[in-house]
């Protein structure tokens, strides 16, 4: 009549009111704690995967896909480098650039920051510093005039904003009749930008490079080239080729290189997370066995009952199977399909919710990131989906096999 007869039987159990509410109700808090515990998998995954993309965006708007620099600090060579790269297709700006760890000193307060001398031209080809800018612009970053831009809140820290005088004080010193003194120069702030990253808002400065270069005697040489792909994922690649080329008197990296332990932090933390997460999961697959041992021990003449009728042990087996794993993928689903529309929806959700109680999550004075973003991975939908049908499907076993031991005669006896 039907087919096959352990799904009928295993459905028709799952929707029968037990005698025992207890029973329907644990069974229905399984499939719930299931549910919740996908659909937080899926958001906090997502809301984490938006922090990253997030905070890669904002590394990259100031650090190139691939930088190749000299070993010892100082690239001589580098106008053929510059040449023999811009003949890469993959390759889409290349800068010059000049660095040094210097002190910067304005109304009594110094703090040391990492100086670079760039090329105002052609720096917007591998960095977003321009579109960040709060006043004042790199193009006002001119030879001789000796101008600096600096991060808004080294600009707060010194007290120094634009048309201000600041003290640029280098490492190297030069000898005289008074003594040995440190090389100074004094630059005008000419443009302050904010890139809402604290690394790069209060210890990085920007001025020309001939001026870099005349301050900290480099002539006619660079610390290195920064590089920008049409594809940043391909930078890893690109730098491995690009190092094997050049050969050993350069040194190559990459993005991921140069912040290895920023992004191995946060790629542990989301790791962490779903497994602190999934313990809902387990959780809930714990109530499942229990409500399944109950229903067997409510459905003991049942089973007797069907034994002797000729249905087999591993049929027994089958049927609470079925019926476990009805409540479990139905609580997995529900969970994959509102964790999809959570974390789809997830930066309208919390604008929402803000105003409605009147109070910001992230404010913007205290977090750099003062949204809460979110970006969804369908394969993280599948692993946690797959991870949740797992648990729920190995937590029928036990109950099952119990099912599975019953003896007809021994139910039978008191009936």
């Amino acid at each position: 009549m039907f087919k096959p007869l352990e799904f009928f039987i295993g459905l028709r159990y799952t929707r029968s009111k037990h005698k025992n509410h207890y029973i329907s109700f644990i069974s229905l808090a399984s499939m719930l704690g299931i549910m919740i515990g996908v659909l937080a998998l899926i958001t906090v995954l997502s809301v984490m995967n938006g922090f990253e993309k997030e905070l890669r965006e904002r590394i990259l708007g100031m650090v190139a896909h691939v930088t190749v620099s000299g070993t010892d600090g100082k690239l001589t060579s580098w106008q053929a480098v510059d040449e023999k790269l811009a003949t890469n297709k993959q390759v889409e700006g290349i800068a010059p650039y000049i660095q040094q760890q210097v002190m910067i000193s304005a109304n009594g307060e110094v703090r040391g920051v990492l100086m670079q001398g760039i090329q105002p031209e052609r720096q917007n080809a591998v960095s977003e510093l321009e579109a960040h800018m709060l006043d004042g612009s790199l193009s006002t970053l001119k030879n001789r005039e000796y101008g600096i831009a600096i991060g808004r809140e080294l600009a707060n820290a010194i007290g120094a904003y634009v048309g201000d005088k600041v003290t640029v004080i280098t490492p190297s010193a030069r000898v005289t009749p008074a003594g040995v003194l440190p090389r100074m120069k004094r630059f005008t702030v000419t443009a302050i930008y904010r890139m809402n990253m604290r690394d790069y808002d209060s210890s990085t400065a920007f001025i020309h490079m001939d001026d870099a270069a005349r301050l900290f005697k480099m002539k006619g040489q660079v610390s290195g080239l920064r590089i920008r792909l049409d594809d940043l994922f391909e930078a890893q690649s690109m730098a491995s080729s690009l190092q094997t080329e050049l050969g050993s008197e350069v040194k190559v990296s990459d993005w991921g290189q140069d912040n290895k332990t920023f992004f191995s932090a946060i790629r542990m933390e989301k790791t962490m997370m779903f497994f602190i997460l999934l313990l809902i999961v387990v959780v809930a697959a714990f109530n499942l066995v229990s409500s399944l041992v109950m229903v067997v021990n409510d459905k003991q003449a049942d089973i007797a009952i069907l034994r002797t009728l000729g249905i087999s042990p591993n049929s027994i087996k089958k049927i609470f199977m079925i019926q476990g794993s009805i409540i479990g993928v139905s609580g997995a689903i529900l969970g994959a399909i509102g964790g999809v529309l959570l974390a789809g929806n997830l930066e309208t959700i919390i604008p929402a919710l803000e105003e409605f109680f009147g109070a910001k999550i992230f404010p913007e004075d205290i977090f750099y990131i003062s949204k809460v973003p979110s970006e969804l991975h369908m394969s993280d939908v599948w692993m946690i989906t797959v991870a949740a049908l797992v648990l729920a499907i190995l937590a029928t076993v036990y109950p099952a096999n119990r099912a599975a031991a019953v003896q007809p005669a021994e139910s039978l006896r008191y009936e």
